[in-house]
């Protein structure tokens, strides 16, 4: 058998990369992660083992164990999961705070998916061309937030090439995921490393101030040799999946450090007397909007949470 891997999955195809060579696959059989129904069973960044068929297309017999993998509640199939991406070192998420504003409980939701699966984050904000003087404290307070959550931040402009390169200097040798939402930048970013690409990109609409899917499908690009970048279609929202919701609090680093001096060993963070989380968010240790993210996704009956 052969071995490559997946850099685009359109659903039913699959394109997959052999060293310099590119086949288009399809999948035999069924594979699943942990149990967990997914709307595909391969991911980009997927490592799998196939075999060339006469037609001069592939079959993928197996995908190998994953590091790691980037998983939401599919928008459409409620009872299954979406694999964004598998085996990522870094995961860039692109935020804007106009035009349009990113949500804060998008973000936290994603970041506490990549916290649960090892996977460093970064968080890239976007168009901060755009912010004026009196955006100041917001952009201040969106820093001060996620740096007390122990993220790097990294603010840049797509338009005027702002912090371009050191963004790419971090993703050399890597496998780098970019996710958000419409509209962020994802293409642009990615045509700014390597305008050889030329990718699709579109204008934000005016009248929801929210962006256009202009990227269908999960793609990776090659800028070099051993630097891929996994390019994926804009998100809306971010349901979470597969997860103990009393294990909630672990994947957000400043509650789960500052949860050690609760009085409870069990506290939920909520309404229990001697809960040090809780004076940390009043004397501004931990960022009210996390907290209120914490408290969210506590409330949500969602039955995915196991």
């Amino acid at each position: 058998m052969k071995k490559g891997m997946v850099i685009k999955s359109t659903g039913s195809w699959y394109t997959v990369l052999d060293n310099d060579t590119i086949i288009n696959c399809r999948i035999k059989g069924k594979f699943r992660i942990k149990g967990i129904k997914t709307t595909t069973p391969a991911t980009v960044g997927d490592k799998i083992e196939y075999k060339m068929l006469e037609d001069g297309t592939g079959i993928i017999l197996n995908i190998e164990k994953r590091k790691n993998y980037i998983i939401r509640r599919a928008t459409s199939f409620h009872n299954e999961a979406h694999l964004l991406a598998a085996n990522i070192d870094n995961a860039f998420l692109m935020v804007t705070l106009k035009s349009p504003q990113t949500q804060r409980e998008f973000i936290d939701r994603f970041l506490i998916t990549a916290e649960a699966y090892h996977i460093q984050s970064i968080i890239l904000i976007n168009k901060v061309d755009l912010l004026v003087k009196e955006d100041q404290k917001m952009l201040d307070d969106f820093i001060n937030t996620y740096n007390l959550a122990h993220y790097k931040c990294i603010q840049i402009s797509v338009k005027d090439n702002m912090n371009i390169d050191k963004v790419y200097e971090l993703m050399k040798g890597k496998l780098n995921l970019i996710a958000g939402n419409s509209g962020v930048g994802k293409s642009a970013l990615i045509n700014a490393i390597d305008p050889s690409l030329n990718l699709k990109i579109d204008e934000i609409s005016e009248y929801h101030k929210s962006g256009k899917h202009t990227t269908t499908f999960s793609e990776i690009f090659i800028p070099d040799e051993d630097t891929y970048i996994i390019d994926t279609p804009g998100i809306k929202g971010f349901g979470l999946i597969d997860f103990n919701k009393n294990e909630i609090s672990l994947f957000f680093p400043e509650i789960f450090n500052i949860s050690k001096n609760c009085k409870f060993y069990n506290c939920s963070h909520i309404h229990e007397p001697g809960c040090a989380v809780m004076d940390a968010v009043n004397k501004g240790l931990i960022g009210n909007s996390r907290y209120m993210s914490y408290l969210s996704i506590m409330q949500d009956n969602n039955s995915k949470y196991r």
